[in-house]
């Protein structure tokens, strides 16, 4: 029996090992890029018809087993540790540490007492060109939803 975590190193490696873009797998599914590669990656479920345009795209044949693991709701959170050791997701963990506070305090003056959706939410990843070296541009874009009273 294949587990999730093991279904993902291999679609990882033979992405790799073909030279497959992300983005190109997105594109063949009709999904974004940010979204196509978490589904993959065992945060998000995917429908039949997805998987096989993914395996396409990848040139990948998925056993049935495979399928109904991208097919399964994911336990989501997937860091290995409760600080990430990983330097580029330790820079992003050490962001919301240093910045969170600042984040919370002016969506909340701005929106009031709530939280930014996970689940009505977007991403973009981008390259900006810059002269001092490439920037990494990260757009998170979640809907607003206020704490109600009871």
């Amino acid at each position: 029996m294949t587990t999730r975590a093991e279904l993902t190193e291999k679609i990882v490696a033979h992405k790799t090992f073909n030279d497959i873009k992300w983005a190109d797998v997105a594109k063949e599914v009709g999904q974004s890029k940010e979204w196509v590669t978490a589904a993959l990656m065992g945060q998000i479920s995917l429908t039949k018809e997805q998987i096989e345009k993914a395996g396409n795209a990848l040139k990948m044949n998925f056993s049935d087993e495979e399928v109904a693991l991208l097919m399964t709701v994911p336990y989501r959170g997937s860091l290995p540790t409760a600080v990430p050791t990983d330097p580029l997701i330790y820079r992003l963990y050490e962001v919301v540490n240093v910045y969170g506070t600042t984040m919370k305090a002016l969506i909340e003056e701005e929106f009031g007492d709530g939280i930014m959706s996970a689940i009505d939410f977007t991403m973009d990843i981008s390259r900006t060109p810059d002269p001092k070296g490439d920037r990494v541009k990260i757009v998170l874009d979640g809907k607003f939803l206020g704490y109600k009273t009871f």
